[in-house]
């Protein structure tokens, strides 16, 4: 064993016996990549002083309605990878579930219930109005979900969500609940989403630059569909005429998550149709064979 393994061999046997096996394999891995990395690449202190500064910076920045350690987690990749992992399984043959894609950090546990056929546009916008509907079903059985939960949040024609434009949106606009009926189907009024820039300042951004990087998202509507038989799934959808559908700057569009908004016909609420269906896989516990 080198000097260098030795040394990286200390830090891992400093664990104590009460160190859990989880946090005892995510951490060995942890600092074993940690040290091959500074070793990998010559780290210079200056360089190591940079990046703790950054770090403190992260934090720093952050604060209840910004998530600033998220939105690096989402520039490197991370939050995407990490939901691609944890959702690996996949079922057999050609079924699948609505694929997964990141959170992001705007998801509000406060969101209220609506009912179906009502509107989450409650504040004044330059967008287009949409009528968005389908149907929740179970992957192996194709039978409709009653009573699935299908929490939709998405940022107004400005490309501000409600928490970050507390001047112009009232609480909770574009956000709601939806329960599915008994044959399973949803539907409610939003607006085509806008696409936007992450914030120009901050340390993201400040990475995103010196990486050349842009700092858009496409447009994007978020949808969380859970009910307690089922895997929940959170992803979002993307317009298909949006330009950043193939270049979004933390990595979450999935081809069969790209949609078409269609034109809506003899409906004076609504200029826009979109029909997205929704699969959930069984929890394993409710296999249902």
């Amino acid at each position: 064993m080198s000097e260098a393994q030795q040394f990286t061999q200390q830090v891992l046997d400093s664990f104590g016996p009460k160190t859990t096996p989880r946090m005892r394999e995510i951490m060995s891995s942890l600092v074993g990549h940690l040290h091959d990395f500074a070793r990998d690449v010559n780290l210079q202190y200056d360089e190591w002083e940079t990046g703790v500064k950054f770090l403190n910076s992260v934090g720093q920045a952050s604060n209840p309605t910004r998530n600033e350690g998220q939105r690096l987690s989402d520039v490197l990749g991370l939050e995407s990878l990490v939901t691609q992992i944890t959702y690996s399984v996949a079922a057999d043959g050609s079924q699948v579930s609505t694929s997964p894609t990141i959170l992001g950090p705007f998801w509000s546990p406060h969101a209220p219930f609506r009912n179906n056929g009502d509107t989450i546009v409650r504040s004044p916008h330059n967008g287009r109005t949409c009528f968005m509907h389908g149907r929740v079903t179970d992957l192996r059985s194709k039978k409709p979900i009653p009573n699935a939960v299908v929490d939709i949040w998405e940022a107004s024609s400005n490309g501000k969500y409600d928490f970050q434009d507390p001047d112009n949106q009232d609480p909770n606009n574009l956000r709601g609940k939806f329960r599915t009926d008994e044959n399973g189907n949803y539907g409610f009024y939003c607006l085509k989403p806008t696409g936007y820039s992450l914030p120009l300042e901050g340390p993201a951004y400040e990475l995103l630059q010196s990486l050349d990087r842009h700092s858009m998202r496409p447009a994007h509507i978020h949808l969380m569909i859970s009910h307690p038989d089922y895997t929940s799934v959170t992803t979002q959808l993307y317009p298909d005429d949006d330009p950043y559908t193939e270049n979004d700057t933390v990595f979450a569009v999935k081809d069969d998550l790209v949609v078409h908004f269609a034109p809506r016909q003899n409906d004076p609420k609504a200029e826009l149709d979109l029909h997205f269906d929704m699969v959930l896989e069984p929890s394993s516990s409710n296999a249902r064979l």
